[in-house]
């Protein structure tokens, strides 16, 4: 017997698009990582890029649960000493908020070049207009 390996078909590639307003980041992470990942699909391979293009629009509305808006920090290094910085959800809401949608699917994704790939087919827009009409994307309703 032989495995049978599915052909990924990259001209079946669809394009979704959800809605952020009032989604909880976790929830909507992992749901954004399954559709890029193709886990809702049936020719789903652990090693092969089946997924689909995701635009996330709306991503300043967001929700977080409990006190992650104050609580819970995002720390970056510039690689010299003393070059740590820890910056809240509040605080990057307020600068970058593509930025926390980014993040929190990347933690969702494997860690190596599939991964890198499939972030590739991620899109995150801060207000309800995005640039991608012109695939037609359709309406993904976001996990609750």
């Amino acid at each position: 017997m032989k495995t049978h390996l599915p052909k990924v078909n990259l001209e079946q590639r669809k394009w979704h698009v959800i809605d952020a307003n009032g989604a909880v980041l976790g929830r909507l992470a992992a749901q954004v990582a399954n559709v890029l990942r193709g886990k809702n699909k049936p020719v789903y391979t652990a090693h092969l890029d089946a997924g689909d293009f995701v635009v996330v629009i709306n991503a300043e509305k967001v929700a977080v649960t409990g006190k992650k808006e104050t609580d819970k920090k995002f720390m970056s290094y510039s690689g010299w000493k003393g070059g740590e910085k820890y910056r809240s959800v509040a605080q990057v809401r307020a600068s970058q908020p593509e930025k926390l949608i980014m993040h929190a699917v990347r933690g969702m994704v494997p860690k190596n070049r599939l991964g890198r790939v499939l972030m590739t087919k991620l899109k995150v827009y801060k207000g309800d207009q995005h640039p991608h009409s012109a695939q037609q994307p359709q309406p993904l309703a976001p996990a609750k």
